[in-house]
C-alpha cells in the first residue's frame, strides 16, 4: 500500500475560524485517500477534530513552551519529528509565518492562505465602499490545499456525523429521543455582532411554547444572563457553564436548528450539517465568514436603512448612528425562519 502523504495544517485561533477548517479537512480527506493530516492549534480546540479518521491533533502551547520566537522554533523541532511532507498555513499571522518558513528552509513545500485583506477593507469602507460577495473562508482554505497539489471540491462536502448523547448529557435538558431541539447562542465577541437580548427573549418566549430551547454561551456573565432567562421561561435550558466543548459539540450535533450570531457556535452546528440561522449586524456574510453551506439561512440587518453595512469584518467597529442596526431584524423574522425549518 502506498504511504500516505503527511500534511501539517496550521490554524491556531480564533475558535470560529478553526471550526471552519473542519468541513474542508473532512472533504479534503474524502477526496484524497493517500493523505493524513496533523492539525496544530490551541489545545482546548482538540474536540473539534475528534473522530475524524486520518486526522491527528498537536496542541500548540503559545502561552508556555511555544511562546515567542524561541518557542516557535521548539514547536518546529517537535513537529519536524512527525515526518511532514507539506505545510498548509491557514492562519498567515506572524507566528504561523515563522513556523512555515522554518519548514520551507528545510525543503518542505509550504502554502498559505490569501485572506483577501484589500477586498475586505473595500467591503467595509465608509467611503468608496465596494459591496460584493467575496470568496468564502472555506474556499480560501481549499485554495491552499489545491496549491499544494491536494485537490478539494467543496461542492461535494463531507461533514461530521451526529454524536450519541450519554445519559448524563440527556439529563441536563430532560431529553426525549427524537424530539426537536432548538439551540440559541445569543452572544459574540463584539457588540457589533450581538442581537439585543430583549429581542432574543421574545424569540425564546414564542418558540418555547411548543419546543425545547437550549441556550449556549461561555464565561460567568453569560452564564448568569442565560440562567436568568431559563428561570423565566418554560422548556428552556441553560447549557452555558454546564458542559465542556466536547460535550457541547455532541449536544449541538443533535439539534434540529441552531440560532447563532456571527460567532463560533454557528460554525459548530454547521460542521454537522445542522440548519444554522445566523444573525448579522455590523458584519455581513459577503465577507466570507458564513457557516458552511448555510448562506440561505443568514438573516442580515437592513442595508437599505443602513447603507454603510457592513462596517466591520469582525464586528469590532461600529460607526456613529449604526448602534441599532440589529433592531431592523424582527424576532418574528427569526421565529418564522426557525418554524419553516423544523416544520
Amino acid at each position: 500500500m502506498q504511504n500516505k502523504k503527511h500534511l501539517l495544517v496550521i490554524r491556531m485561533s480564533a475558535m470560529g475560524d478553526v471550526a471552519m477548517t473542519v468541513p474542508v479537512l473532512k472533504t479534503l480527506l474524502s477526496q484524497n485517500k493517500n493523505l493524513k493530516i496533523t492539525v496544530v492549534s490551541k489545545g482546548f480546540l482538540k474536540p473539534l477534530f475528534d473522530n475524524i479518521e486520518h486526522v491527528s491533533f498537536f496542541a500548540a502551547d503559545t502561552k508556555g513552551k511555544h511562546k515567542g520566537t524561541l518557542g516557535i522554533y521548539k514547536l518546529y523541532k517537535e513537529l519536524k519529528k512527525l515526518n511532514i511532507d507539506a505545510v498548509a498555513d491557514l492562519h498567515n499571522v506572524l507566528r504561523s509565518k515563522l513556523l512555515r518558513i522554518l519548514f520551507k528552509i528545510d525543503g518542505t513545500p509550504v502554502a498559505f492562505i490569501n485572506k483577501g485583506r484589500a477586498e475586505k477593507k473595500a467591503l467595509t469602507a465608509i467611503k468608496n465602499k465596494v459591496f460584493k460577495v467575496l470568496k468564502t473562508t472555506h474556499q480560501r482554505y481549499a485554495d491552499v490545499f489545491n496549491s499544494l497539489g491536494f485537490s478539494v471540491d467543496l461542492i461535494n462536502p463531507s461533514l461530521k456525523e451526529k454524536e450519541v448523547l450519554s445519559n448524563k448529557l440527556m439529563n441536563l435538558f430532560d431529553y426525549i429521543p427524537n424530539e426537536k431541539l432548538i439551540g440559541i447562542a445569543p452572544f459574540a465577541a463584539h457588540d457589533g455582532k450581538k442581537y439585543p437580548l430583549e429581542l432574543i427573549e421574545e424569540v425564546v418566549i414564542e418558540l418555547s411554547k411548543n419546543h425545547k430551547i437550549l441556550l449556549f454561551g461561555g464565561g460567568q456573565s453569560e452564564v448568569d444572563t442565560l440562567t436568568t432567562i431559563t428561570q423565566k421561561h418554560k422548556n428552556t435550558f441553560c447549557l452555558a457553564g454546564q458542559v465542556k466543548l466536547k460535550d457541547e459539540l455532541a449536544i449541538i450535533s443533535n439539534l434540529s436548528v441552531m440560532i447563532s450570531m456571527d460567532s463560533g457556535n454557528g460554525h459548530f452546528s454547521a460542521l454537522y450539517g445542522i440548519p444554522t440561522i445566523s444573525i448579522w449586524g455590523a458584519t455581513h456574510p459577503s465577507a466570507g465568514f458564513a457557516p458552511f453551506n448555510q448562506i440561505d439561512n443568514c438573516i442580515c440587518a437592513n442595508r437599505k436603512q443602513y447603507p454603510l453595512l457592513p462596517t466591520s469584518v469582525y464586528g469590532n467597529k461600529i460607526v456613529p448612528n449604526y448602534e441599532n442596526v440589529m433592531k431592523t431584524i424582527t424576532p418574528k423574522t427569526i421565529i418564522n425562519k426557525v418554524l419553516s425549518i423544523i416544520n
